[in-house]
């Protein structure tokens, strides 16, 4: 009994070797994706805006302009922001989607019980869901600059800092507040620095060297009586008796704002469509 070998050319072999890692390589760049997606116009009656994302990392959006949307999935603030139609901050949407989920996946884990290095992975992964979204539905496309900009540097003042340190952390963590009000719950200080971000209307980098979670309270006069780029509420009056945001963060939290200059990313929008139908 005769047995044949069959031989195969060492180039046909490292061609198959070539295509299999280009299509392991495609598979595993594949952006995530939100597996559902609902889109439709705001209620023209509706009041307020809010942009949250569930337990399972899904999108919940209701009466928010596109703009608000597009610098939360890059991470970056208005002023962050360039080019575009006028539309994208004044057209308001409604938005549901949800996540991708495995077969095999356990119940996701309360946000209270995850790590730092736990939350920073799903926010990621949020993120570029919502990147998937805005190309796929809106026909995103943008591009990256980086500039050297006017910045603060978050510091500690003299005399130390002001804050609660929290060790036990409870079921509520993060921060909210509205116009001239910030309240942190078991917060760290790159959250802080963030959302002053908006406030000051410039990057803010955290420099404190503070690692821990803290409870704070902070109240100031906002400088300015109309609302941002983004949209939101009718101009209010401004009460002038309080003290300013840099104020407030030295009397309230011994922190303080320096001003310095540093490079800024800078998104800039080539192309946007008004959303394809559900």
């Amino acid at each position: 009994m005769h047995r044949c070998a069959i031989v195969i050319p060492a180039a046909a072999i490292f061609a198959m070797s070539v295509a299999l890692a280009q299509q392991t390589a495609q598979q595993a760049a594949q952006p995530l994706r939100f597996e559902v997606a609902s889109i439709k116009p705001s209620s023209p009656d509706a009041h307020g805006s809010s942009m949250m994302t569930d337990r399972a990392g899904g999108l919940n959006v209701e009466n928010a302009p596109l703009r608000a949307l597009i610098t939360s999935a890059y991470g970056i603030r208005d002023f962050q922001l360039s080019g575009g139609p006028g539309w994208i901050g004044t057209d308001r949407y409604d938005i549901i989607a949800k996540a991708e989920r495995a077969e095999s996946a356990a119940e996701p884990p309360e946000l209270r019980t995850m790590t730092e290095e736990q939350l920073k992975t799903r926010n990621e992964q949020w993120n570029e869901r919502v990147r998937s979204l805005l190309a796929d539905r809106f026909g995103l496309v943008v591009h990256k600059e980086t500039k050297e900009q006017s910045i603060y540097m978050l510091t500690v003042a003299k005399g130390g800092p002001k804050l609660k340190v929290v060790t036990t952390p409870g079921d509520r963590q993060g921060m909210s507040g509205g116009r001239g009000r910030n309240q942190g719950f078991a917060a760290n200080m790159s959250m802080l620095a963030n959302n002053l971000s908006s406030t000051v209307g410039k990057p803010v980098v955290d420099k404190t060297g503070l690692t821990a979670k803290y409870d704070w309270i902070l109240e100031w006069t906002p400088d300015m009586a109309g609302a941002g780029p983004q949209g939101g509420d009718a101009a209010q009056p401004v009460d002038n008796a309080g003290p300013t945001i840099f104020t407030a963060l030295q009397e309230q939290l011994g922190l303080k704002l320096e001003s310095t200059k540093g490079p800024v990313e800078n998104i800039v929008i080539d192309h946007v469509d008004r959303p394809s139908e559900n």
